[in-house]
């Protein structure tokens, strides 16, 4: 598999356990993301580059994944993440006389 180099950074959380030993955890360890680390998820997981500014033009105008807010913040659950972006990528081809339209 190609590795795939996203412009934008993947974005990890660092948790800090009782005996002071830190243990990172990526955000797609989280079921729901804010909007800030939507882009690293996608980025890290399906090589998909979004920036943040084109997911809050998504949330007014309608085209992006869905989300359900907590009080004013929204939030993206993981699988409706990954359900969007599957259906954003096309199938497999060999060239380009294959691509759908």
């Amino acid at each position: 598999m190609q590795s795939v180099a996203c412009e934008t950074p993947c974005v990890n959380t660092q948790t800090v356990t009782a005996a002071n030993k830190s243990t990172v955890t990526t955000v797609a360890d989280r079921p729901r993301l804010r909007r800030a680390g939507v882009p690293g998820y996608l980025c890290e997981k399906y090589g998909i580059d979004i920036a943040v500014a084109t997911l809050n033009k998504w949330a007014s105008q309608g085209g992006g994944p869905v989300m359900q807010y907590s009080g004013r913040i929204p939030l993206y659950h993981v699988a409706d993440l990954d359900a969007w972006a599957v259906a954003r990528l096309s199938k497999r081809v060999s060239s380009t006389s294959e691509r759908e339209a």
